[in-house]
């Protein structure tokens, strides 16, 4: 593909693409939230396309996943995670992207009665099909970092039968107070298990650095999410640069964007 002077929409639109940092939950678009609402008879407080798109009010982490979390209620069979994921799937591949590793928190949706494997099931079922689109994808098992660890270790327990449609385990949610720290001896027992191990270290939060630093040396993860507050200590950059870590950086992400926004992914 020959590179124009000043690239062009179709030109940028073309090139094939990974995209490395995508919560499959927060991809649920208005229409297929009030579609999967009426099918499973749960009653919402928005009755329309545009009644959603206002409900995106928010402007830091706290407020969004106040929005985040209430969507997922329209999920609740294995069919609506596999829709979720093909909806996404679809769009991604109109963007030109070719792999995709999306995260997906269990949870979120398990503490709501939905059983583990319906969950894995669907999503890893829209997986296998986006190869029809051309699209390499595969699954990131997140844990809520504002729930217990001993949570995540049940969980973690309860993927060891799908272990094989899983790629990696991941930490995302509220930072606060939740130190990768926290997690460490589920993440141990992650890797001991073949999972690949990467974590969320959200931008501009108190203890930034030092959650970093216990990412890199004490859980040893294979990526961060995240992450760009490690220009911040020349150490750590070295270290980084030494290790060969990839650091899966949203340049928008934190820009919590206005009433008119389309829904996104922010977490």
């Amino acid at each position: 593909m020959p590179i124009p002077a000043v690239p062009t929409e179709s030109f940028l639109m073309g090139l094939p693409k990974a995209e490395l940092h995508l919560h499959v939950e927060g991809t649920l678009e208005p229409d297929l939230k009030l579609e999967l609402a009426a099918k499973n008879n749960i009653e919402l407080d928005q009755k329309t396309i545009e009644e959603v798109e206002a409900s995106y009010q928010f402007n830091d982490l706290s407020s969004f996943l106040a929005v985040y979390y209430p969507a997922m209620n329209v999920l609740q069979t294995e069919d609506d995670f596999y829709a979720l994921a093909m909806a996404y799937f679809r769009r991604a591949a109109e963007n030109g992207v070719k792999r995709t590793e999306m995260f997906f928190d269990p949870q979120a949706h398990t503490t709501r009665g939905v059983p583990f494997a319906d969950v894995v099931n669907g999503y890893y079922r829209a997986t296998q099909d986006a190869a029809d689109l051309g699209i390499s994808a595969e699954l990131i098992m997140c844990f809520l970092r504002d729930m217990s660890a001993e949570s995540a270790a049940e969980h973690l327990e309860m993927s060891v039968p799908f272990a094989d449609k899983i790629l990696g385990l991941g930490l995302d949610s509220d930072e606060r107070d939740n130190p990768p720290a926290k997690f460490a001896e589920v993440f141990a027992r992650g890797r001991e298990l073949g999972y690949k191990l990467t974590m969320h270290c959200d931008i501009d939060q108190v203890g930034s650095i030092e959650n970093i630093r216990q990412v890199i040396e004490d859980v040893q993860v294979d990526r961060i999410d995240h992450g760009t507050n490690i220009v911040e200590n020349p150490e750590l950059v070295a270290m980084v640069k030494e290790k060969g870590l990839g650091l899966t950086c949203c340049p928008v992400s934190n820009s919590f964007v206005t009433e008119d926004m389309k829904a996104t992914e922010i977490t």
